[in-house]
């Protein structure tokens, strides 16, 4: 059984202390963010996280990608689509991954051990389109989702080659609202797989009842959900677990909604249940969704919770 976190972590922007930093910074190149980048991984590798993110310390999971996706723009902290979407203007998420590649090497002294490593997070295309208001040239969503899939497919490939992480993960908790066009839906995630030659994700938070059948046909290896704040999914999965035999299940076992540090004992229930359902090999733990909004002494408490209960049965 491995851990892994769903993505962001929180944000501790410190300003610069040392003279080289200081020298940056009255150049306009000092990036306030590469520290708290390195803030993140430790944090997780100290809590004993498996597969790490960089954190996401950039920004909000659909303008960190959009702002640099012509035929988007962003205007008062929204995204609106204004003219054909084509492929990004450059590589978005590359070096933030490398770097925190580089902090996870180091932290092992120079070697990352097997099974462990950085995985890349982009936010889904059925996501990002039905978070933006479209004011010119497509008539429907679906073909603004299609045409997006195809500009993240080059940021896909990008980190595949230039990061080579554990996996890929995509965020698509739009797909539990039924407001998505599932068929849509799942052919956008075929141009993101496509000739991809490491195991992709798809992380879909909410409630699933009406998705979960429909969720279990998307061509990923591993699907991420929440079990810990919705106490309607585990029935879900454990009356559904036929349908994922051949996937690996990413189990939300803490609650990322509330701000309070989850009962071992409840997190130790939930992960045991899953257990039972589909085995603990096909298990990766993680928290429900992003930490980016609890305080940072929590949110490392969630995930500490997390890995000595993964540790128990691995």
């Amino acid at each position: 059984m491995k851990s892994t976190v769903v993505g962001s972590f929180p944000v501790e922007l410190k300003k610069e202390s040392s003279t080289k930093n200081k020298l940056l910074s009255a150049l306009g190149a000092y990036d306030p963010y590469k520290q708290a980048i390195k803030d993140s991984v430790i944090s997780q590798l100290d809590a004993g996280v498996d597969i790490i993110s960089d954190g996401q310390v950039r920004g909000d999971m659909v303008s960190i990608f959009t702002k640099y996706i012509p035929g988007m723009k962003i205007e008062d902290g929204n995204t609106v689509i204004v003219s054909k979407i084509v492929r990004p203007i450059r590589e978005i998420s590359i070096k933030d991954l490398q770097y925190a590649k580089k902090v996870m090497k180091d932290y092992y002294g120079g070697k990352i051990p097997e099974g462990k490593g950085v995985k890349g997070i982009i936010t889904g295309p059925n996501t990002i389109v039905h978070s933006s208001r479209i004011q010119f040239f497509y008539k429907n969503r679906e073909d603004a989702i299609i045409d997006l899939a195809h500009s993240l497919k080059h940021e896909v490939d990008a980190i595949a080659k230039k990061v080579e992480p554990v996996y890929i993960q995509i965020d698509e908790p739009f797909l539990s609202t039924g407001m998505v066009d599932m068929k849509v839906a799942s052919e956008a995630i075929d141009i993101l797989r496509e000739n991809l030659e490491i195991p992709l994700a798809m992380h879909v938070c909410g409630t699933l009842d009406g998705a979960f059948k429909d969720l279990a046909k998307f061509n990923v290896d591993i699907l991420d959900m929440e079990f810990a704040g919705n106490n309607v999914n585990i029935d879900v999965l454990e009356e559904n677990s036929n349908l994922i035999h051949n996937k690996i299940i990413g189990f939300g076992c803490v609650d990322s909604s509330v701000n309070t540090v989850d009962n071992i004992d409840e997190v130790d229930d939930l992960v045991i249940r899953a257990i039972n359902i589909v085995g603990k090999d096909n298990l990766i733990l993680d928290p429900d969704c992003g930490l980016r909004r609890a305080p940072k002494d929590v949110a490392f408490e969630k995930l500490r919770i997390m890995n000595e209960i993964k540790d128990k049965y691995s």
